[in-house]
């Protein structure tokens, strides 16, 4: 399976080489983010230090949006022909959907990168140990996995590439912004704050802010509570939960889908 694997990841690799807009994808759209909250809202929600604040959820945004490809890319790749000709091939079925998780990979790892560079611009600084910091690059690597085989279920679950894109950001959104990867959890009002408090992205964002030493502004509330004591447990908790989960069932949805 792992040398199937590793044949398509070069063969998807080698399309983002052939469309290089593919790439830009997946660099711009943060950078637009960093740069509008950082300088748009930032300006009033404290400055340089809700900037720190901010580039942890703009991680985390980066690895759940990434996502995205993983629909898109398997949805196109179910309705262009390809798994038909690689159903007739001597290889594992499973390599076909972990070859298009592993390539988008490089890609959010790709992503990643740019937004560190773009954090250290914009003010962001590591404030914490390295190690420390290194552990939340992991989490956030394990996060942008979970998230690839997410999309990976909603991209058999598709029938085309065009509902592939929008179910791949209908739930990405909601997700997203109703946490605290741009303002703090606590500042919700009713049931939006234990929604919030208890999202995974959330989960991710503040174990990474710990792990980074970024504090958040002065006059932001302090998240109280279990999710927020245990972070970066939870985050790993939520991680390993969901590829249980979508492993078997993109599997499942992939058996089904070429069958018809």
């Amino acid at each position: 399976m792992f040398a199937d694997t590793a044949v398509l990841v070069e063969r998807n690799l080698i399309t983002v080489r052939r469309i290089p807009t593919l790439l830009l994808s997946a660099t711009v759209q943060p950078l637009m983010f960093v740069f509008l909250f950082a300088y748009v809202f930032g300006a009033t929600l404290g400055g340089g230090p809700y900037r720190e604040f901010l580039m942890a959820g703009i991680f985390a945004q980066t690895m759940l949006f990434n996502s995205a490809f993983t629909t898109v890319g398997l949805a196109g790749d179910m309705s262009g022909g390809i798994v038909g000709r690689l159903r007739s091939l001597p290889m594992s079925r499973l390599a076909v959907i972990t070859g298009r998780v592993c390539s988008d990979m490089v890609l959010g790892v790709v992503g990643l990168a740019v937004m560190v560079g773009c954090g250290l611009i914009i003010g962001w600084r590591v404030r914490g140990d390295p190690v420390d910091a290194a552990a939340a690059f992991g989490l956030l690597l394990l996060f942008a996995f979970a998230m690839a085989w997410v999309g990976a279920v909603m991209g058999l679950a598709a029938r085309n590439v065009e509902v592939a894109q929008s179910i791949g950001f209908l739930w990405m959104f909601p997700v997203t912004f109703l946490s605290s990867a741009f303002i703090s959890a606590a500042s919700l009002p009713g049931p939006l704050r234990p929604i919030a408090e208890w999202n995974p992205v959330t989960a991710v964002a503040t174990a990474c802010r710990a792990r980074f030493g970024n504090a958040a502004p002065d006059d932001f509330p302090v998240p109280t509570g279990w999710p927020a004591e245990h972070a970066f447990g939870y985050a790993l908790t939520w991680c390993v939960a969901i590829t249980l989960v979508c492993v078997p069932l993109s599997m499942l949805l992939y058996r089904r889908s070429t069958r018809r």
